[in-house]
């Protein structure tokens, strides 16, 4: 079975209903989630049911917090093909609104979790907080379940030797220092920002290096600086290359967006979505004298950044 995803909780068509379901946010679908997913899917596989996930659109803190910085690991198709990867069956996103934000944590767990979703099982983390106030926890998680129908599975915190858990603050902590590399070990994949090409000053062509340049959007801000960096083109290609996510305070200030120049590419990608892993963090961003001096320093990353790629990487 494909992945399906399901907008909202009400009057669902039974064929999509009745799932052992994994309870969370799983923006980054770190490993931390991945331990909630497997613990869903051991009880859709003992209840012979499907295996869904819930998370909620918009992210509740964007909701709660509108003004807040970026902040998210993933867009909603980058988290849909995360789970398909895990063997997800139904995707339900939920929305986030005023009826959600002032839903009681008795009221979540039967009319969206038992009456809407059908849920047979609901799986959560140890840390688990739903419903107005966050009023809900994992002991209320279990009485909820008795009371409604649905057996009741807690995630234990999972973790190593450099953070007592693996969160979605981690990783955007590790992101923010200049780390992706740790980033990636907490969500078990790249950090990977896509989006839709658009056109930028055009002085990378003139310069000789052709950057595709994508809106860094409701993504949290990495580091600012240059990366090494493997992106996926719309066809399926992956293309190694070099990378500054920044605001170009040289040829004149922009908004946070990526730039990416491919190596040894020269196709027209406006209007393509592309996704870009940000592999390793090369140098801060400069601003730099003149236009010689940046050439010279970006030419001096990508030789940088084509060993890092090189295989066996």
């Amino acid at each position: 079975m494909s992945l399906k995803i399901i907008h909202g909780w009400r009057d669902l068509d039974a064929a999509v209903r009745g799932a052992a379901i994994a309870l969370g946010e799983f923006d980054g679908v770190h490993r931390g989630h991945q331990r909630v997913i497997a613990a869903a899917a051991l009880a859709a596989h003992d209840l012979g049911c499907p295996l869904g996930v819930i998370s909620f659109e918009p992210h509740p803190r964007r909701y709660f917090f509108p003004q807040t910085e970026p902040f998210r690991l993933m867009n909603l198709d980058q988290q849909a093909r995360a789970l398909s990867d895990l063997g997800v069956d139904f995707f339900y996103v939920l929305p986030f609104e005023a009826e959600m934000a002032e839903m009681s944590d008795q009221a979540f767990a039967g009319d969206v979790l038992a009456d809407g979703l059908g849920a047979r099982h609901v799986a959560a983390g140890f840390d688990i907080t739903f419903g107005k106030g966050r009023s809900g926890d994992p002991d209320s998680l279990r009485r909820y379940g008795e009371l409604f129908g649905f057996s009741v599975s807690i995630a234990e915190r999972v973790g190593d030797e450099k953070v007592e858990k693996y969160s979605s603050s981690a990783v955007r902590e590790a992101l923010k220092a200049g780390h992706p590399e740790r980033a990636a070990e907490i969500m078990g994949r790249p950090f990977a920002i896509e989006g839709v090409v658009v056109e930028g000053q055009k002085l990378g062509r003139q310069l000789g290096f052709p950057t595709a340049n994508v809106s860094g959007g409701d993504y949290v801000r990495p580091r600012l600086g240059s990366y090494a960096t493997r992106t996926r083109l719309a066809d399926g290609r992956e293309i190694p290359g070099v990378a500054n996510f920044g605001v170009n305070p040289t040829t004149g200030l922009v908004e946070a967006r990526l730039e990416v120049w491919l190596f040894d590419f020269d196709e027209d990608l406006y209007g393509q979505t592309i996704e870009t892993d940000l592999v390793a963090f090369l140098r801060p961003e400069l601003k730099f004298e003149g236009l010689e001096a940046m050439i010279d320093q970006i030419g001096k990353d990508a030789d940088q950044a084509r060993a890092i790629l090189a295989p066996p990487f």
